[in-house]
């Protein structure tokens, strides 16, 4: 089989950004969170943190329990982005980047050039080698060769950190066998439940499945595919549509109430919603949550006719908001979010035959907030629901999708300017909808 796929995937990734940014955390353990609060939890760890048992996920009492010495930093996810953005420029100055699996994970396309095994291992020495220098001695990477992009994934796992690992005909399947069905991308634990229900616990007895029998538990031609990716051939695997559009943030002390804990969650809708629009979808559902210091968890959802509207939007939460049990009301709140679902491609939406005058004047109306924000950073315009919080709720990184900084970065003294100085306009009801400028 020829080796097609070189797969990047650089090693605790937001804990190596700052170990390479602080030298001071260098060879340290460090916790990455969301927020500076003990009721938080990792959302990534340093190899010396991970060694103790520290994963994402982790909470700060167990993290500290596991390991006392532990460094807890707060996230910068415009950090990240920036050396990812470096990362990328030094990897395709030797070889094409051909997809941006996740902001620590990337694909090229091994041509002809690269494809003998000495060759593909060469540009991958020379990729280590150019990070190294361009960006950083801490930004390490786990680099894998397969045939295909299954197989190069699986191989940047198995030997970590700073590893290079290719998988050709020889290896296949041998080199598998200690690995788990769930360290295969497309088999997560409800497909994992599926194959041990069918008899397949094993790398082995999945390696050793017919077409049919795969077929089968897949429900369709993916378990064929899947039969096909094990063996080397090159089946790309299926493209992510967009399902929902969601944003949730743990609420410092200070926001722990019912009044700030809404103000937060118009943030974040507004937030939602302009993401929304920048990729040309329409939502005909919300899903609210709030979780309470005690363990509780209040959450409720609505459909309505597909909008990508923020005023509209906003009269959904505010529905939802009061549709809340009295029980819910005397907890206090640790963490909410909002969840856009049902979403719908803007070619697929068919606009109201009653209110397109509306429409069309809410459609200006977005698209200037939208480019003022954009040109001057989030939160230079809102809607007044989020007054008092627009330093909150900052960006966020999931590993499978990158935040573009100029729709979800706010400059953090603008709000501190903006009550501090003259705002243009601050609607006097704060869940109403109305917006505020932070112009100054």
């Amino acid at each position: 089989m020829a080796l097609r796929t070189l797969a990047v995937d650089f090693n605790s990734y937001f804990a190596s950004c700052e170990q390479q940014e602080r030298p001071e955390l260098r060879g340290k353990p460090i916790g990455i969170v969301p927020v500076l609060a003990e009721t938080t939890c990792c959302i990534a760890a340093s190899y010396a943190a991970k060694a103790r048992g520290v994963k994402m996920g982790t909470g700060m009492a167990e993290a500290r329990a596991l390991c006392p010495d532990i460094v807890i930093v707060q996230q910068r996810p415009a950090l990240y982005i920036n050396y990812h953005r470096r990362l990328v420029e030094a990897i395709e100055s030797c070889i094409h980047v051909t997809v941006t699996k996740s902001i620590d994970e990337v694909e090229c396309d091994l041509t002809e050039t690269f494809a003998p095994r000495e060759s593909a291992m060469a540009v991958a020495r020379q990729i280590k080698d150019r990070v190294a220098r361009q960006v950083g001695p801490w930004l390490t990477c786990s680099i894998g060769i397969a045939p295909n992009w299954l197989l190069a994934k699986l191989a940047t796992d198995m030997q970590k950190p700073d590893g290079l690992v290719v998988l050709d005909d020889v290896d296949i399947p041998q080199r598998l066998l200690a690995l788990e069905l769930t360290d295969f991308c497309g088999i997560g634990p409800r497909m994992d439940h599926r194959l041990r229900a069918h008899g397949i616990d094993s790398v082995g007895k999945l390696y050793g499945a017919t077409k049919a029998e795969l077929r089968g538990i897949w429900g369709g031609v993916e378990g064929e595919r899947m039969h096909r990716r094990l063996r080397g051939e090159n089946i790309p695997l299926p493209q992510t549509q967009h399902q929902t559009v969601g944003h949730s943030h743990v609420l410092p002390p200070a926001l722990r109430t019912e009044v700030k804990s809404l103000a937060v969650l118009h943030r974040l809708l507004q937030k939602a919603a302009m993401r929304l629009r920048s990729i040309g979808h329409y939502a005909g559902g919300l899903a609210a949550f709030v979780g309470f210091r005690d363990g509780a968890r209040w959450s409720e959802e609505l459909r309505f006719n597909e909008t990508q509207d923020t005023m509209a939007l906003t009269g959904a939460l505010n529905q939802l908001w009061a549709r809340r049990p009295d029980g819910v009301r005397r907890r206090t709140p640790v963490q909410v979010g909002v969840v856009l679902n049902r979403l719908l491609p803007m070619r697929g939406h068919t606009p109201d035959l009653f209110d397109q005058e509306r429409d069309t004047a809410r459609e200006r109306l977005h698209h200037a907030m939208d480019t003022l924000n954009q040109t001057f950073g989030n939160g230079s315009v809102f809607y007044g629901g989020a007054f008092g919080v627009t330093d909150n709720a900052p960006m966020r990184i999931a590993f499978t999708r990158i935040p573009t900084p100029e729709l979800e970065q706010i400059d953090p003294g603008r709000e501190r300017r903006l009550r501090g100085g003259k705002p243009l306009l601050a609607h006097p009801n704060a869940n109403s909808g109305g917006s505020s400028s932070g112009g100054e």
